[in-house]
């Protein structure tokens, strides 16, 4: 598959007076495209300054004013800002109506910027959260990524017809392992297809079973494909969100794509490293307990 890339060619006039620039268009086999502009960020991710990387993180949630994209960012909830980066999350497959119902009431009291719930929720969700500022997310492909594009297909198109405004699709790990960006490319644009500008579409990598260059690929990959966000983890694999995985992320992405932080994050302090290392958004189940850990270091 060759890709077109755009591209700014600098040419000297011959008596070396001026500069002329022309914009022209790059035709790049998908694979070498990957592979040479993963290359060169691994160098520049290595080569930035240690201290840079660990630089301290803003403390007080009137700190992160600003740095939040979601919708739910327009709302009166002025004093809940730290609660506009958190996807409240109930994915347990054993969750029952009334943890749903529960957990709709606290993303409405604490002004979440979603709830993410399993697609046999996503209804009962809408419902609840009609005329409010809070989002309804689901995933899609979940928890493997093995399902095939067609399917994931069909299950973004159910989830946003029963309500769902934006979609965490797993990546095919296996495709991604294997090198075959191809397969990984279509995946992903099956689900922006399948959206349609209807719902955010966000793509979970899975980082914990991937090496950093296959990070910064199925990153290149999502954003190819049109995605909205890419996301670290689906909080049943390995391992969760790491600080370094996130500063990763977001140098491959750039500063206009959003990166979630999902799995593992518990407390306020976490947040706030991920939040400070690029993160905009947080996929937590301890939504609650993160903003009142919030509050109460407004007062320390």
């Amino acid at each position: 598959m060759r890709v077109g890339i755009p591209i700014s060619i600098e040419n000297d006039f011959s008596d070396g007076s001026s500069i002329y620039r022309r914009d022209v268009v790059c035709f790049m086999e998908l694979d070498q495209l990957i592979e040479k502009v993963t290359a060169e960020l691994m160098k520049e991710f290595k080569r930035e300054p240690q201290d840079l990387q660990e630089s301290q993180p803003p403390h007080t949630p009137q700190d992160l004013q600003g740095l939040q994209s979601s919708p739910a960012s327009q709302t009166a909830c002025a004093s809940q800002e730290i609660a506009r980066f958190i996807d409240h999350t109930l994915l347990k497959p054993d969750s029952t109506r009334e943890q749903i119902i529960r957990f709709c009431e606290e993303a409405k009291e604490y002004c979440f910027a979603s709830v993410c719930v399993n697609p046999t929720n996503v209804s009962l969700a809408s419902n609840l959260l009609k005329d409010t500022p809070v989002k309804v997310c689901t995933v899609i492909g979940f928890p493997l990524g093995a399902n095939t594009s067609v399917t994931k297909a069909i299950e973004t198109r159910d989830a946003i017809v029963n309500g769902a405004s934006e979609v965490d699709m797993v990546i095919n790990v296996g495709a991604l392992k294997s090198g075959d960006h191809n397969q990984v490319l279509a995946d992903i644009e099956a689900v922006v297809d399948a959206a349609g500008g209807k719902a955010l579409v966000k793509v979970i990598l899975e980082t914990a079973l991937l090496t950093d260059e296959e990070k910064v690929k199925g990153c290149l990959l999502a954003k190819l494909a049109g995605a909205d966000f890419v996301k670290t983890s689906t909080g049943f694999g390995p391992g969760g969100a790491t600080v370094e995985d996130i500063r990763l992320m977001r140098k491959t992405v750039g500063p206009d794509m959003g990166v979630k932080a999902a799995g593992g994050i518990r407390d306020y302090e976490s947040m706030i490293r991920m939040i400070h290392a690029g993160a905009t958004r947080i996929g937590a189940s301890a939504g609650t307990k993160i903003v009142k850990q919030a509050k109460e270091s407004e007062f320390r």
